[in-house]
């Protein structure tokens, strides 16, 4: 509905008998029948033709040392327009992030600590179980950060590290008051032959049960579980980046939840240099005992096995031998990929996929896209 409004301001004196021009503001009268174009122009024809003659005429005699003016405006009234809400398709109500921060973190203390590698594998995983009181709220798939002791070079305190929380909302214990974490202890020797640990790494894996540690968070979004509980989710983890996995894990075979009972198929490919590397083994295969139709495990030691072609099994090799199968669940709606661990992990996928794709006339990067904008492809890696 157009709301037309004009104001036409003439002079109520006719004392000078000087004529001149008339400005119209924002407005010229290109075609002979100057009083039809002025109808037009200012009130959309709603005048008829003598009514606007006789107005135009009035107007065209003001005199210069009158300030005339004519002005109209026209208005359209925009149809309301409603916000669109974006649904997520992840398990983001009530999601709490940033409630602790570096300024004003929590307390935490040491309930567990305990190493889960064998003592001949290339490097320490440790496990670890912090109280929170239930003051720290977060859900399967995020991250906390710790603020080790201590200074750096430069004599100022530690800046925080991010950690992916390897326990479901409910914890180990299943009483919502801890959080756990899986940490690889990181030492390694330098072009000077200088042996160096890192900061946090070897902090965390060397606090005691009962001792204090310094917590921010939780934070992300990212890695949030999909709220259908039908979904197809399929894991890819390399190391450590099994630890948002165990969460997933745990809540849809391990818990009893009012809101929630895990009916799709979750599927984990696990990457590791050696068989004792191997960490949460036993866990993966309670829960194939238990739900053995909603469960796939597949495991990628990169050391120790080799597929037909003699190519060491990476986590992208084992992929490649059910390449069809996976694709063929990458192009359904209710199929979720999350991706955590090492960064080179994407592109040996995006390998096996591609072709596969390109036989469908699918551009798999485009695809690909589309499917993150979806939430359903979800990447974590570093």
């Amino acid at each position: 509905m157009a709301a037309v409004t004009a104001a036409v301001s003439v002079p109520t004196s006719t004392s000078s008998s000087s004529l001149g021009r008339i400005a119209l503001e924002r407005a010229t009268f290109p075609c002979p029948d100057r009083s039809a174009s002025f109808q037009k122009t200012f009130f959309g024809g709603r005048l008829n033709n003598s009514d606007a003659a006789l107005l135009f005429a009035r107007v065209r005699t003001v005199p210069l040392n009158y300030r005339q003016s004519v002005k109209a405006q026209v208005t359209t009234e925009a149809p309301a327009t409603t916000k669109v809400v974006k649904i997520s398709k992840k398990n983001e109500e009530g999601v709490v992030v940033n409630k602790y921060k570096p300024k004003t973190p929590y307390i935490g203390r040491v309930l567990l600590n305990t190493k889960i590698t064998a003592d001949d594998a290339p490097g320490e995983t440790w496990h670890m179980v912090f109280s929170t009181e239930g003051e720290l709220p977060y859900r399967e798939g995020q991250s906390i950060g710790v603020i080790p002791t201590g200074i750096d070079k430069n004599g100022k305190p530690h800046k925080l590290r991010l950690y992916s929380i390897a326990s479901s909302a409910l914890g180990d214990f299943g009483d919502s008051k801890t959080v756990s974490l899986c940490v690889k202890r990181l030492v390694y020797t330098n072009d000077q032959g200088e042996v160096v640990k890192g900061v946090c790494s070897n902090f965390l894996c060397d606090l005691k049960p009962g001792e204090e540690v310094t917590i921010t968070g939780p934070v992300g979004k990212e890695m949030l579980m999909p709220v259908d509980p039908n979904a197809t989710i399929i894991m890819l983890a390399t190391g450590t980046g099994i630890a948002p996995f165990r969460g997933y894990l745990w809540k849809m075979f391990f818990e009893k939840h009012p809101d929630y009972k895990f009916n799709g198929l979750a599927w984990l490919f696990l990457g590791v240099p050696t068989s004792s590397s191997l960490i949460y083994k036993e866990e993966f295969e309670k829960m194939k005992e238990k739900s053995p139709d909603k469960i796939r495990v597949d495991f990628a030691v990169s050391r120790e096995q080799t597929n037909e072609k003699g190519e060491k099994m990476y986590i992208q090799t084992r992929m490649g031998e059910y390449a069809k199968e996976l694709w063929g669940l990458f192009k359904k709606e209710n199929t979720y990929v999350y991706m955590c661990g090492l960064k080179g992990m994407e592109k040996g996928i995006d390998d096996i996929i591609t072709s596969l794709a390109a036989e469908e006339g699918i551009d798999w990067n485009e695809y690909k896209r589309q499917m993150k904008k979806s939430e359903r492809w979800n990447v974590e890696v570093y």
